[in-house]
């Protein structure tokens, strides 16, 4: 292969996102040169626009457009009283897109266990926060059944002790190891339905 500098660099970088390794990066490089006016153009002027304008809200953790705000937190169609907390983003498009849950969502950004993750790097204090602010009744706790998962479910159950809300986890059809992102619908939908309460102050 020929040894060009920007090429080299491009795929090493694609190579770096999920579920794509050195030859599948090849492949996508090759389908970019080949197709310069039609796809790389159009994906570097919006990378570059995502780049400037998307960012990740602060308070709740999910994407957020500069110029718009959060849609999350700022929903003034309905009011929830139900907040779901989730690791990461791909877990609140996959819940999302199964039209299981209604409510607000809680994106903490990883777990406490991950590598180089703090229990202070995540989003846990301003999910106090939103709970005391919006009258939130219900916290589902919809965090991978992993140990790092489950360390962190405990983790904000504690921090809420002090809170009248309820504290619920998925249930059923959620197995051992698993993440959210992964499981389809039908077990989704089985999970929320069969929540378990964590906590006994409220009914």
């Amino acid at each position: 292969m020929q040894n060009i500098n920007e090429i080299e660099d491009l795929i090493k970088l694609i190579s770096k996102l999920p579920g794509l390794g050195p030859k599948s990066a090849k492949r996508i490089v090759l389908k970019l040169i080949n197709n310069r006016d039609e796809l790389v153009k159009p994906i570097a002027n919006t990378l570059a626009k995502v780049y400037k304008n998307v960012t990740r809200c602060n308070s709740c953790g999910s994407l957020k457009s500069n110029s718009n705000g959060c849609i999350n937190c700022e929903n003034i169609k309905e009011k929830f009283n139900k907040i779901c907390v989730v690791e990461d983003i791909a877990d609140q498009w996959s819940i999302e897109n199964s039209n299981i849950f209604q409510g607000y969502f809680h994106i903490l950004g990883g777990t406490i266990s991950s590598v180089g993750q703090r229990k202070e790097d995540l989003l846990i204090d301003s999910l106090v926060e939103r709970v005391k602010r919006e009258n939130i009744e219900e916290v589902i706790l919809a965090t991978s059944a992993t140990v790092e998962g489950q360390t962190t479910a405990y983790y904000i159950q504690d921090s809420l002790k002090n809170s009248i809300v309820k504290v619920t986890k998925l249930a059923q059809g959620l197995p051992v190891g698993g993440e959210i992102e992964s499981l389809d619908d039908g077990t989704l939908f089985s999970a929320f339905k069969n929540r378990s309460k964590l906590n006994s102050n409220s009914d």
